[in-house]
Formats: structure tokens, sequence, C-alpha cells
């Protein structure tokens, strides 16, 4: 398995579903893992169950419950729902885990609650015209593809700071807050007995990553937490189940983008001429040429600059996608690599 290139282990396919990760551990892939296609998992231990994440729409939720319910008698009424972050591809299912405690960060809930209620057909979906380039980006990779009617806005009903372990029957699992990164309030789920780790966006893998809200350091601190913990089978937010390997591509992934902005940063250059300069070295690196979504170095390398600024602003969603979207479109056309 060469560092930072493969990262999906022979024994879990890439494929669409459940997948039987053994000692009542379950993943739910969703390829090819691009925008919105995120991951899932189910704990189970006797009758007792844990499901992380919900997917991204009422009928994917679905389909992956009746998939859960399928194999094993556990999932016919989940008992907690752990929500890994903010991200709607993670959360806008749960209302369909209906008497289920939900678990989510301070930092996540907060996040959730300030964000609203979820797309709708009166929002960007419908109006993505209105919206210019980043409507048309948005419509493309995400707006076609899902249903978004229907979703009640369901938070999480407990909230944690730091850490937290649960009971699922006699399995202890492990809740670890390690945002901000991915969002302000990424978790992570450890079940220690099982050498099993459901990552959320902490990981994207044979993808790249996003940084929402960084500071960048902060999840690289994260892959060496994750690297620390005696885990086997990894389950990441988006892409194929993986394992240390797959922590160690994303780690220095971030260790290689930070060292490239720092150079352009301290030369003068802006955000957009950094990315327009370190996206092709990426594009040509044997390390990341083959991973999807490269318009996210856009938002990666505008996050190095905050945090070299020392800023702690949120970035602008609109500008970014803006700037995702031409980069979209003219790798799309073959004008440049992102």
């Amino acid at each position: 398995m060469g560092w930072g290139v493969k990262c999906d282990m022979p024994k879990f396919p890439y494929t669409k579903g459940l997948h039987d990760l053994g000692n009542g551990c379950f993943a739910y892939l969703q390829p090819d893992g691009s925008w919105g296609w995120s991951n899932a998992g189910l704990v189970v231990d006797g009758r007792a169950s844990l499901l992380v994440d919900t997917l991204f729409d009422l009928k994917l939720t679905r389909e992956m419950l009746t998939a859960m319910r399928a194999a094993t008698p556990a999932a016919a009424a989940i008992d907690t729902l752990v929500n890994t972050h903010a991200n709607g591809d993670h959360t806008y299912g749960n209302q369909l885990v209906g008497g289920a405690e939900i678990i989510a960060s301070t930092a996540c809930y907060e996040e959730m609650r300030e964000q609203g209620e979820p797309l709708a057909p009166g929002s960007i979906r419908r109006d993505w015209r209105k919206f210019g380039e980043a409507g048309a980006f948005f419509h493309e990779v995400m707006g076609s593809r899902f249903e978004w009617e229907g979703i009640t806005l369901t938070l999480p009903t407990r909230r944690f700071d730091g850490t937290l372990s649960v009971r699922v029957g006699a399995k202890e699992v492990r809740l670890i807050e390690v945002g901000p990164a991915h969002t302000r309030g990424d978790v992570i789920v450890h079940v220690p007995a099982d050498r099993t780790l459901f990552t959320g966006d902490m990981l994207f893998i044979e993808g790249h990553p996003l940084v929402w809200a960084g500071p960048v350091a902060n999840w690289i601190k994260a892959c060496d937490l994750m690297l620390g913990l005696d885990v086997e089978t990894v389950v990441p937010g988006h892409g194929p189940i993986t394992d240390k390997a797959g922590i160690r591509a994303v780690k220095g992934y971030f260790e290689h983008l930070l060292a490239e902005a720092r150079t352009r940063f301290d030369a003068g250059l802006d955000e957009i001429a950094a990315t327009r300069d370190i996206a092709p070295l990426l594009a040509k690196d044997g390390r990341y040429a083959s991973w999807i979504d490269p318009e996210r170095v856009i938002v990666n390398v505008a996050a190095c600059y905050r945090d070299f600024r020392g800023a702690t602003a949120a970035p602008d969603v609109m500008k970014v996608r803006g700037q995702m979207a031409r980069a979209y479109f003219e790798r799309k056309a073959g004008a440049r690599p992102v």
C-alpha cells in the first residue's frame, strides 16, 4: 500500500452498501466519496446499537437503515446516534432515527443550530441560477443529485466537550472531540475492543480534504492522535475503508500543503496566486495525483493563509464556492488542473 496513494484495504472493497467489519461493527459506504457521498457506521452488541452519522437525504438514509436492519436485529431500533460534525451529508437523515439519543460535541450542536433548516426546494437548490458560478457549481456537484424535500432539522439531544464514553451493550465506545478542523466540532468514534475507528470527515480517503474551520495544525494534531490509537480498521467520512496508512496520507498532505503555502505566503503571493502555483504540483505528485475534488485546494490554501495571519474569522462560503466553481469548470474544460 503506497503512502498517500491508494489506501483501501483488499478485505473491504469500495462498493456501495453495508460492509461487515466483524465483531459487531459495520460500515456503510457511498462511492465515489465526492461532494455529499458520505459514509456512516454501526456498532452493535447484543440488542444494543449505535449509529455513526446519517446521510444527505431521507431516501439515502432509509436505504441505509433498511440494509442495517436486514443485517442485524440490533438495528431495528437504534439506541444512540452520534453526529461526527454538523455538515448535512452526516446529519440530514437524523429525523429517521426516532427515539435515539443523538450525541454530538457542543460546537457541532451550535453549528447545526446556527445553520438552521436544511436545504429545501425553496432555497439554493431551486434557485441556483440566481447565485452565478457558485450556484452552478452547487447544482452540478450536489443540488441535482440529492433530494432534500421533507427534511426537518433534528438537533442532537446530548452534548459533550472533550471526550465521552458510552456503552453499547457491554462494549465501550469512546467519542473524542478533535475539532475545530474540518468543521468547528469534529468528533471521532473509537471502539477499542474491536480496534475500529470511525473518523467522520477528519479523513477523506483518495480525495482532497476540506478545511472549513481549521486551524490546519489542529487537523495534523488530530491525525497524530488517531495514529496513536490501537486501531486496525478505519472508516473515513468519505472514501474507501482504510487503516493507519490512510491517516498518514492525510497528515502528509496537510504537512506538505502547509510548507508549500508558507513559502508563497512569505514571498508575498495572495491565496489565489499561491493556489495556482501549488495545484499543478499536487496534480503531478504521485501521492495526490489521483485524489478527487482538487478544487478544494483553494479552500485549503486559504485556510493555511488564515493560520499564517492569525485570523479566526470563518471563510466567506459563497466567495470560496465561487472560486471553486471557476476552478471546477476550468478543469472540466481542460484549461487547468484546478
